[in-house]
Parts: C-alpha cells; structure tokens; sequence
C-alpha cells in the first residue's frame, strides 16, 4: 500500500480531485508536475496575496491577511488561503481565481466551489465562523459571494474520506474517457488519457487525440570546445572563453547541458540549473557519455519499485526483452530494404525470421544470440544504403562490422557517437519521468551503465542513430577530413562532431507518426511517450507494452 508523505490533505487536492481523480491522484500521491499555459496564468493572479506573510494582524478591526496557513487535524486537512477578511470572530475566505466568472452563469465551478468550502473548514476548526466565502476573478476583476452551506461542507468532509481510500491504492484511478478537461490540464502528457484507453483491452476510444504538445520548446545545448566554461549571469547561462563572455542563454531554453571535453561549470550554475530540473550531462573529447548531474531525483517512489519488481522477475525481464530486440530486428529490417536496394530477399526473409524466433525466445542468452546473429546481418549490409562511394572506398567501413572501445573505422566513429548521443536522451528523459536508467530489464546491470536507457533504445537506434549516420555520409556533411586517426582507433574532430550532433538535433525535431495513436510528434516527443507507456505497463495500467515499429 502506498504511504502518503503527509497525512493531511491540501484544500487544493479537494479542488483537483473533484475536478479529475486521476489528476489529483498523479499530483499528490506520485509527485508529478508539469506547468502549461493555465498554471502560469494562475501563479501571475496569484503573484499578489502569494507575497503576503501569512500573519493575523492583532486587531479587533476588520482586516485582510494573505497568504494563510492552517491546519485542521481532526479533518486531515491543510490549506494556503490567498486571502480571508477577519472580524469579530467571523473570518470570510477570498479565492483568487485567473480568468474571469463561467459563462454558465454559475457562480463558480464545482471544483473550486469544494475547494472553498474546504477552506471554510479550515477555518472553523481553528476557531472562526466562517458561513460565507468569496470568489474574485482576476480578468474580469469581479467579486463573487458564496454562501458556504451544510450540505456543500457535508460534501467536502465525505470526499476527504473518498480521497485517502483512493490514495491508499497502488492504481491510479482510470482517466477520463474523451474529456474536454483534458484539454487544459497540464498533467495530460503525464496522464496519457487517450492513450492508456486505446491500450486498455476492450475500451478504447474513436481517436486517439493528441493532447500534449507536438514538440518541446526547450532544447539540448551542446558546448564542444576545451578550455570553455559555464557560470550564471543574472538571470541568464554565460559561455565563456578564457574569461571572455561569448554567449548567454535563458534557461527556459534549456533542456539539459551537454558538455564534451574538459568544460568547467561553476558551483552557481550547477545548483541554478539543478534547481530549473536541467541536467548537465558529461561526456568525453571522443564523445563517451559518461556522467550526469541533476538536482533531486523525482520522488515517484511507487513507479520505482514496480520497475525493481519487473527487474528482478525473470519472466517479466523476458517479456520485455523480446519486444525490445524483436522491434530492433523488425526496424533494421525496414531501414535496409528502404536504404539498400541490392540487399537480397534472403537477408529480408532471414532477418523476419529472427525476428520472429526472438519473440518466442526461452531465455536471455537465447535472445542476446538472435540480436548477435541479425547485427551480423545488418551491418554487413550497411555499406550497400551508403551512396558516397568515396567514402568507403577511403576506408571509412574498414571492417564491415561493428566496433567501439575505440571504433576502428569512420562509420564506427559516426555509429558510436550517435548511440552516445541517444543514450543520453533516454537517459534525461527516464529520469524526468522517475525511473532508475541503471536498472534494465534486457541489458545486464552494471556500475555506471544506463541499462534501462539501452533497453528502450535499442528500438530507437536504427531510426535515429543509424538514420544519422548515414545522412551525414551520403550528402558529404562529415568526410574523412573530419576524423583524427590514432595507433588505437578513430575519433571524430570538433567539426565533425558539430556536423553530426547538428544532424541528430534535426532528427530528434523531426515529425512522425506514431503507430499506435495516429499523431504526429516529434521523435523527441515519442522517446518521452514510449517511457510514459512502459511507467504505465510496469505500474499495471496497461496489458501490454507497446513497441514503436516503423512502417
């Protein structure tokens, strides 16, 4: 059973639980949060009584007070007031609200109607009478009044009790079925609404609506030069070099802080981009990944634990597997009959097969041979989609097969950069969403490998990585100018890592459709839904996992 943090409820929960139980479910007892248009909108109506201190002046004169807090722990209820006008004992709450009155005609919405009350609570229970609150809209600047009845505050103390039966259990309630409500609630691309509908078995809906953004606004910035360093100007990112300030950056901008080769970031741009929640993600001159710095790891406990469960469970270990290297097999095989006309329909044919037989795998070691088996295939059929024959007649696939640590060949370079660069997105984004990246279902744990982020990319590498690579090769963006030799093996050189990382950066903004729900959504997006809907299938929401196959 999950325990709640506090046992006390905030009066906003009531709010966001009469509104959408899921909502209130995924806010309070998993700790998510997103802000959109709506959530900002509120906070700038709230900016004035958010900055009172929150006292009782000692008067017996009517007055005003911002900003209170109260407790009340017979109900298990706690409440921030934005506003309640005191006198002669009697207290009346005033609630800011952004926007202006329904166009109902209503006072207000029911939702914010049971949060008031909740505060009428509050407020009775330290020792007010309280039988009257207040609305004020902030748009259209109108104060509304609420007489607070027994029957509206019957209903609030019943839901208090509804609610912590809810919370105590290890599902989140059901979302809501093609709910206009959806529409502004800033938690829909945590929630999945529609999604999680369609992969329900039996209840689905018409369509799938794409209800979060198509693209993120914020993006990865990369530094790639040594001697570089990284501090905090007011309110905005300084790159500097030797000293000298030679860009700023608003941290609204920023996704996550890539660094490759020796780059020095200040302690005060450590603990500010911690706080904004931008990792700093580290990687070697070569383009290694190899560290991640971020502020506090998200505190969806509960989503953990079923990931452990899953982790150390064989069979479930196996199911995931399958689907994992099945996908990659079957996404291969599509890459290769798109981008290599002369690859025989025996390869095809072979490659289906072993995609097949890996969904029927006994076991892991069974599965990690058939992955063994149609990597051989592939890469020895990825010199014939490269159509800058000066490339490879250079060397630039010296070995027709995959290497690293260090590669040995151009392609190699190319190829392991890009995986790097890919890791380090589901690396980001799974621990965003609050997952463990170290703990993998397919991939074998080990001290510092991401093995869950391997796990979800592997369905991911030939559609982005390989997609890359060979983009950059055929329209002449990286030659073998680009690489720097050594007695050991082949590194790209800063003009050509700009090129490729450029590239990747335009894949991952690219728009497709996902196979499953028929929107369009950039691969950067799709990464975020497919860790979404693995949380979902660990946390028992959905039967199923469901792989991204291209088509």
């Amino acid at each position: 059973m999950i325990q709640l943090e506090l046992e006390s409820i905030p009066a906003r929960i009531v709010n966001q639980y009469t509104y959408c139980p899921r909502l209130a479910y995924l806010e309070w007892v998993q700790k998510e949060w997103a802000d959109n248009l709506y959530t900002q909108e509120g906070s700038w109506a709230h900016r004035v009584v958010d900055a009172g201190n929150g006292k009782i002046p000692d008067s017996e004169e009517p007055v005003r007070t911002r900003s209170l807090e109260l407790a009340a722990p017979r109900l298990g209820l706690v409440g921030k007031l934005d506003m309640v006008e005191l006198g002669r004992g009697e207290a009346e709450p005033v609630e800011y609200k952004r926007g202006r009155r329904p166009k109902s005609g209503e006072v207000a919405e029911d939702w914010d109607l049971m949060q008031l009350a909740a505060q009428a609570l509050l407020l009775r229970e330290n020792g007010w009478k309280c039988e009257r609150g207040f609305f004020y809209f902030c748009e259209s600047r109108e104060k509304v009044s609420v007489e607070l009845d027994d029957q509206l505050l019957a209903r609030v103390e019943e839901t208090l009790a509804e609610m912590r039966t809810r919370f105590e259990q290890p599902l989140a309630p059901e979302p809501l079925v093609a709910s206009q409500k959806c529409g502004g609630c800033s938690l829909v691309g945590i929630c999945l609404p529609d999604e999680t509908w369609r992969l329900k078995q039996g209840a689905k809906p018409d369509k799938t609506r794409r209800l979060l953004a198509p693209k993120d606004d914020a993006l990865p910035l990369y530094l790639t030069t040594n001697g570089l360093s990284v501090g905090i100007n007011g309110e905005l990112l300084e790159i500097r070099e030797k000293g000298k300030a030679i860009d700023h950056k608003r941290f609204l901008d920023i996704s996550h802080l890539c660094l490759m080769g020796n780059i020095q970031v200040s302690t005060q741009a450590v603990r500010h981009l911690s706080a904004q929640g931008i990792p700093i993600c580290y990687f070697s001159y070569g383009g290694w990944f190899s560290a991640m710095t971020q502020g506090m790891s998200h505190r969806n406990v509960e989503l953990r634990r079923a990931q452990y469960r899953a982790a150390f469970d064989p069979v479930a270990c196996l199911g995931l597997a399958r689907r994992f290297v099945s996908t990659k097999i079957r996404n291969g095989r599509t890459f290769l009959r798109r981008n290599n006309r002369s690859f025989p329909d025996s390869g095809l044919k072979e490659l289906k097969r072993l995609a097949l037989a890996a969904e029927r795998a006994e076991n892991l070691p069974t599965l990690l041979g058939l992955e063994g088996m149609a990597a051989r295939i592939y890469f020895q059929a990825l010199p014939g989609a490269v159509k800058n024959r000066a490339f490879l007649e250079g060397g630039g696939f010296d070995s027709g097969a995959r290497n690293r640590r260090p590669p040995k060949d151009p392609m190699n370079a190319l190829l392991s950069l890009a995986y790097s660069l890919l890791t380090k997105e589901m690396s980001v984004i799974s621990h965003a969403i609050g997952f463990d990246p170290f703990q993998g279902f397919y991939h074998q744990s080990r001290y510092g490998k991401p093995a869950l982020a391997l796990d979800v990319m592997e369905e991911f590498r030939v559609l982005i990585a390989d997609s890359v690579v060979l983009s950059v090769i055929n329209n002449q963006m990286v030659t073998l100018s680009d690489f720097d030799c050594y007695q050991h093996g082949v590194v790209l050189n800063q003009a050509g890592r700009r090129a490729l990382i450029g590239a990747f950066e335009k894949r991952m903004e690219e728009k497709v459709t996902h196979p499953w729900f028929d929107y369009r959504l950039t691969y950067r997006r799709i990464l975020y839904v497919q860790l979404r809907l693995l949380a979902r299938y660990l946390c028992g929401e959905i039967a199923e996992f469901p792989p991204f196959v291209t088509r």
